[in-house]
């Protein structure tokens, strides 16, 4: 039941969020000088769930595993907290936005607290040795569903923070000798 609710229920609504913030981004046309620290911001955030995502699609899930996705949530919180101060210093924050923004903040708490349910009994004891080892699932996801939701994360997530990085890298590179002023 678990499982399922993550697969299918949860990491979906993540993908809407993903989808919702870059839409909200493009709506605004995210290229003032600004912004170049916010889509970094944006960019390390998705960094750190791309990693917690793939050690959770990969790893066997135990204690190591598990304390290795709370630290990144909790690294996620503090530059999340640390984008959200810059951008309230620069830009008004829209209402679908916030909405967008607490669906990738909370979801990914929420999967973290699913995977403890779920695996909490088995990822083994504090004292043993072996619940403290990184190692790959014995018994994987299956690979169609990896292969899907890797590439719709791709797509709802990895490609619009990209086309925001390069359409402020583009907005705002300085003048060449060959540009033509206007």
């Amino acid at each position: 039941m678990w499982r399922d609710l993550l697969m299918y229920g949860v990491l979906p609504l993540w993908v809407l969020g993903g989808l919702a913030e870059g839409w909200c981004h493009r709506r605004m046309h995210f290229s003032t000088p600004a912004r170049g620290r916010e889509t970094l911001y944006h960019l390390t955030l998705l960094a750190q769930m791309g990693i917690g995502g793939l050690a959770a699609l990969w790893l066997e899930i135990n204690l190591a595993t598990l304390v290795l996705l709370l630290g990144l949530f909790l690294l996620h919180e503090a530059t999340r907290w640390l984008d959200m101060g810059h951008t309230r210093g620069t830009r008004e924050l829209q209402d679908g936005e916030r909405m967008a923004y607490s669906f990738l903040e909370l979801l990914p708490l929420f999967i973290v607290l699913c995977l403890i349910a779920l695996f909490g009994s088995q990822a083994g004891g504090w004292m043993d040795a072996s619940a403290w080892q990184l190692r790959w699932k014995d018994d994987p996801l299956p690979p169609g569903y990896v292969l899907t939701l890797c590439t719709v994360i791709g797509l709802a997530h990895i490609v619009p923070r990209l086309e925001d990085a390069v359409r402020h890298w583009r907005s705002n590179r300085p003048p060449t000798p060959h540009t033509r002023l206007r």
